[in-house]
């Protein structure tokens, strides 16, 4: 640095003269730095979606002019006095200028991507077939109070063969018209999450069948026509002639449960869900044949099996070796649901977005009911996190195990009413050890009051 006292020379004032340029270039660093910390700081303003258009807008406004030409920034400092400085400024600009336009970049691709999610939900939604079914305020259902929080999902696999394939080997909707519900579950989850339970349901489990409207399968709607009451007749009669609704209604009934969900599923749609998951691994005592459907799997042990194996698994009911058709068609229906549910946890399709949506886009073509959707099946999802499976139990109704002269399955019913009361109070199970942590028989001074999410 020079001294302002010494006499001043030809080579002093070449020193002052560069002494001022280095001064001009380090408030050019500072001027820079400080930009540099005001653009992070509105990079992080980004992030808040609720600020998102008018940030957006408001950096387009700042870029760009009526006929589309950049502006230059305004400054009150004094121009550039050197042509090394002048260069040095117009490196700062550019940058301010790259940092603005990449700032609308980003703010119109968060944009873009918050509105391509919201059309990707909109769209899953737009693929599920809703189907009138419930009634959550009728007079069936028993100790309403005591089930606030559960949810209770009645399940029935259709055989409608409507859109089959001849590769599927299901039949075609002029060989086997109408709809019957060949598999009919009802999964119950309680309010305080800790505990699933899957009762199943024989197909030829002889009912009261109450009076319904008649339901048009091919229309997915209901008739004015009425189907009346009747007894001693089969289960799957009650969906062929009623529909999701009569189903439900005869449910109710029986359970005094309050049904707020129906989930029907079909042939096609099922082999889809298998497939989107990469096949699901069942165990395999010994080759399975059906007289009917053919050899459905040739190996042993864990076995792994296609969309198309899946399908003949859990509909055949005249396998080689079974004594009891429809019961052993249950047994591995059960065992299959909880193989999928176990592969679909493993591969965490429920956190990954790719996976998840090949998941919920294969559910959506299989499904058709009441109260479904990405919504409801998110919300259930993240409200079961963490349930270990080994508290998701697996039933038949309670049944005398042969059929009676009329060929129908016949129920229990003191045995099945204790199983539902079980379910409303949250106690537990007949035959069964396992109390629920919340149920009042857990909780010492306990006053006897179901324990509901809401209580907690």
């Amino acid at each position: 640095m020079t001294d302002e006292l010494e006499p001043i020379d030809d080579s002093t004032k070449v020193r002052r003269k560069i002494d001022n340029t280095l001064a001009r270039f380090s408030a050019a660093h500072d001027e820079l730095e400080a930009e540099e910390a005001r653009r992070k700081q509105r990079f992080e303003r980004f992030a808040r979606p609720a600020q998102l258009l008018e940030q957006t807008m408001t950096r387009l406004q700042r870029v760009v002019t009526r006929n589309g030409e950049v502006e230059e920034p305004e400054s009150d400092e004094a121009a550039p006095q050197t042509r090394l400085q002048e260069k040095k400024a117009r490196r700062i600009e550019r940058s301010l200028k790259i940092g603005r336009i990449s700032a609308v970049v980003l703010a119109v691709l968060i944009f873009l991507g918050i509105g391509t999610a919201w059309g990707a939900k909109t769209w899953f939604n737009s693929k599920f077939t809703q189907v009138a079914a419930l009634d959550e305020n009728s007079a069936d259902i028993q100790d309403a109070p005591a089930q606030n929080g559960d949810e209770n999902f009645l399940i029935a696999g259709s055989d409608t063969r409507a859109g089959a394939t001849a590769e599927e080997n299901v039949g075609n909707a002029a060989e086997v018209q109408g709809a019957r519900s060949d598999t009919v579950m009802l999964a119950h989850i309680p309010a305080d999450r800790q505990r699933a339970v899957v009762i199943s349901f024989p197909r030829d489990l002889e009912i009261s069948r109450p009076a319904c409207n008649r339901f048009d399968s091919a229309k997915n709607d209901y008739t004015s026509e009425i189907v009346p009451a009747e007894t001693k007749v089969k289960l799957n009669t009650a969906y062929a002639l009623g529909g999701p609704r009569c189903l439900t209604k005869w449910m109710q009934q029986l359970t005094g449960m309050r049904i707020n969900h129906f989930v029907g599923i079909d042939f096609g749609g099922f082999k889809d869900m298998v497939d989107a998951v990469q096949g699901v691994t069942v165990h395999v005592d010994k080759p399975m044949k059906d007289t009917v459907l053919g050899m459905v799997i040739a190996q042993t042990g864990d076995v792994t099996i296609s969309g198309d194996q899946a399908l003949s698994f859990v509909r055949a009911r005249h396998v080689v070796g079974d004594l009891t058709s429809d019961y052993g068609r249950i047994k591995r229906q059960q065992e299959f649901i909880k193989a999928l549910m176990q592969k679909v946890m493993s591969r965490g399709v429920m956190t990954s977005p790719a996976q998840l949506s090949g998941f919920v886009t294969a559910f959506a073509k299989a499904t058709f009911g009441d109260n479904i959707g990405v919504d409801q099946m998110l919300t259930l999802a993240q409200s079961m996190k963490g349930l270990d499976p080994s508290k998701v139990n697996f039933m038949t109704v309670p049944t005398t195990g042969e059929s009676n002269s009329r060929g129908n399955e016949v129920l229990l019913d003191s045995k099945a009413k204790a199983v539902f009361q079980a379910l409303i109070e949250n106690t537990v199970l007949p035959g069964t050890t396992q109390t629920p942590a919340n149920s009042p028989s857990s909780q010492a001074g306990s006053s006897g009051k179901k324990t509901t999410q809401s209580d907690q």
